[in-house]
């Protein structure tokens, strides 16, 4: 079987068990999985039990997509997702998202956890994307093409949807949030960054640095999804203060502003789709 045949098998099976048919799909990043247990008519499908579907050993992913309901609407959350660092390819990684696109949710939030670059941010902060850098060294469009996902040479100048950001502005607006905005970087890890390294993606334009979300973007893009990234400010990136980085804190932080976080989505849903 192909990459095609093997996303409609995984989409035919999750199909089968449940109801739910959802116009936007949502990744969530490290620390920020408490919208997977705010979800109403909530049917877990665990991701070993999706044909073909790659599995996260990462801390803070418990390896489950959930079809439900979150302030009515219909939504699917991977609860967690896997990285090019535990040893998966490109097209392993942008798997689930795939197959989220081909249930029919076209609109994609895609979330992490993220150290802020930009000197100005501060942990517990929540940054719109509105461009990235692909420093990973991988593409999800590399090797054989297939055109049922859309075109090899795809254009990606607008990675992430104006018009979603907007929506998300306006949503944080109503809430009384305020959202920082910026250039995700995306690189490979799973070590941190070194000082020297954060001065040259700030060099570079970057607000922000993880190790997700770029190449589910591409992904997304080929298969003509409009995509809202949004990063959890979870600690300064290196050299910005004197301590060390640890995934704990990325952890706590993230846990922090999950309430803030699900008072965005709940008011940013209902207008994604319109």
């Amino acid at each position: 079987m192909n990459i095609v045949e093997n996303i409609q098998e995984a989409a035919t099976y999750i199909g089968s068990k449940t109801k739910i048919r959802a116009k936007v799909g949502i990744v969530l990043g490290s620390g920020l999985g408490a919208l997977a247990d705010a979800l109403t008519e909530a049917t877990a499908i665990a991701y070993e039990d999706i044909p073909h579907f790659p599995r996260s050993n990462v801390k803070g992913h418990k390896g489950k997509l959930i079809a439900g309901k979150f302030e009515n609407v219909p939504i699917l959350v991977m609860a967690g997702r896997v990285h090019a660092y535990e040893g998966y390819s490109a097209a392993d990684v942008v798997f689930p998202a795939r197959v989220m696109v081909t249930l029919g949710a076209r609109n994609l939030v895609l979330t992490n956890a993220a150290g802020a670059v930009n000197a100005a941010f501060k942990p517990g902060e929540l940054m719109v994307i509105t461009d990235q850098l692909n420093l990973t060294g991988l593409n999800p469009l590399v090797g054989p093409e297939h055109p049922e996902l859309g075109h090899r040479f795809t254009d990606v100048s607008s990675a992430y949807h104006p018009a979603h950001i907007e929506t998300c502005d306006k949503a944080a607006r109503r809430i009384g949030l305020t959202l920082r905005k910026g250039v995700y970087a995306g690189l490979l890890g799973p070590s941190f960054e070194t000082p020297a390294e954060i001065r040259m993606l700030r060099t570079m334009g970057a607000d922000a640095v993880g190790m997700s979300t770029v190449l589910e973007t591409i992904a997304a893009h080929q298969m003509r999804a409009r995509v809202l990234g949004i990063s959890c400010i979870t600690n300064m990136a290196a050299g910005i203060l004197q301590q060390k980085i640890d995934h704990r804190e990325v952890m706590e932080v993230g846990a922090r502003v999950s309430s803030v976080f699900l008072e965005l989505i709940g008011s940013l849903l209902p207008d994604l789709t319109k």
